[in-house]
Formats: structure tokens, C-alpha cells, sequence
């Protein structure tokens, strides 16, 4: 059984807000909260993807302290965005 467009996106906020680290935790959900109504089924699939990497390294791909994996760049830049505002 496949969950629907609104139980995913609802289990996907949820995993943006309960990260381990609590700046994650902020940068994900304003970026959730932000991005994710307007994703289509590809976009959902790799932000989906991104959730599941951890903590440390998500944190230093979105401040830019490591570059991302070619997967994710694009992503992360857009996060970066809603995290530089």
C-alpha cells in the first residue's frame, strides 16, 4: 500500500522538524514549510532521499562547509536560500 500525497508530505514535514540537531531542525522546517506544497513526485522523491542523510552532513552542505553530492546540489542550494533569508 502507497501513502498519499498529503500523508507524505505530512510525515515529510514531520521528519524536517524532529531532526538530532536543532539547527536542522529550523532550517528544514522553514524549507518544508516553504517548498514542499509546490513539489512534484521527482521533487518529493530526492527531498524524501535528503531526509533520510544525516544530520552532520546535511548541516555542512547547507552552510557550505562541504560541497553536497552532485544528487543534492541543486536541493541544498535552494535550501540555502530559505536559510540565508
Amino acid at each position: 500500500m502507497s501513502e498519499s500525497r498529503e500523508t507524505r508530505i505530512k510525515r515529510m514535514r514531520m521528519r524536517s522538524m524532529r531532526r538530532g540537531i536543532k539547527e536542522m531542525d529550523l532550517i528544514l522546517s522553514a524549507y518544508a514549510d516553504r517548498s514542499i506544497e509546490a513539489m512534484d513526485a521527482g521533487a518529493l522523491d530526492l527531498y524524501d532521499a535528503l531526509l533520510h542523510e544525516n544530520d552532520q552532513d546535511l548541516y555542512q552542505w547547507v552552510t557550505g562547509q562541504v560541497s553536497a553530492p552532485d544528487r543534492y546540489r541543486d536541493l541544498i542550494a535552494d535550501i540555502s536560500q530559505t536559510f540565508q533569508k
